[in-house]
């Protein structure tokens, strides 16, 4: 909602110092647009457009609300590098372990009646 300050359609009468935004109640607001082109100069030579900048803003605002996002990533990391390291060692161990189990024979003698 950040870009979305615009033009008002025909018919609609703006005072001065209003503006126009269709997702504000009414479509008239009293705060000028925050973002405009070319407030900012980035350090990389993008361009500095209203959608870039509200993407901006709010990449910030979601990294601002889950201060955890870095901790758990790596926290994820190192539990799929341990599961990868385990999974095929517990899966040989139960190989050698249980091979003789399996692979063994076992032969049932009926009862003799006289």
């Amino acid at each position: 909602t950040q870009s979305t300050w615009g033009e008002a359609p025909a018919g609609m009468v703006i005072g001065k110092g209003q503006f126009y935004n269709p997702y504000f109640p009414g479509g008239i607001i009293g705060m000028p647009p925050p973002l405009s082109d070319d407030m900012l100069e980035y350090e990389d030579g993008t361009p500095a457009s209203v959608p870039q900048m509200a993407k901006d803003v709010t990449t910030f605002l979601e990294w601002c609300c889950n201060p955890w996002w870095d901790d758990q990533s790596n926290l994820g990391v190192k539990w799929m590098a341990t599961t990868a390291i385990m999974f095929p060692l517990t899966l040989y161990y139960t190989r050698h372990q249980y091979g003789q189990l399996r692979s063994r024979r076992i032969f049932f003698r009926g009862l003799r009646y006289r």
